[in-house]
């Protein structure tokens, strides 16, 4: 009886690490008002931006210059875009459409 007990527990040990050591952590910054909320923010390497396009009839867009994106990837509301920062920096990104008019900027900061 207690084999069968201990090779589960240790079967739940594994399983608990491999999860916690694959769960990738996910940071959302929303469109809003013609501007990104937070427009600012610091994570760490590895970790998901989404940027989610909350507003009613507005598209926009999340350009990233220095990473060498393309300009003219919009979404839609209820849309969204995803990237992952593996590398320390920071990084400064506009939305193409807003940005001379609604001065639509924002910057992530990935440390260490």
């Amino acid at each position: 009886m207690i084999r069968p007990l201990f090779t589960v527990m240790i079967a739940l040990f594994f399983s608990a690490i491999l999860t916690s050591a694959c769960a990738e952590e996910v940071v959302v910054v929303k469109t809003e008002a013609y501007g990104f909320d937070p427009a600012e923010i610091t994570i760490k390497p590895g970790t998901r931006v989404r940027w989610v396009n909350t507003e009613k009839r507005q598209y926009h867009s999340v350009y990233f210059e220095q990473l060498g994106d393309e300009p003219g990837d919009y979404f839609f509301p209820g849309e969204s875009r995803e990237r992952v920062f593996n590398e320390p920096g920071s990084f400064e990104y506009i939305c193409e459409p807003h940005v001379d008019t609604h001065n639509m900027r924002g910057v992530v900061h990935v440390v260490e």
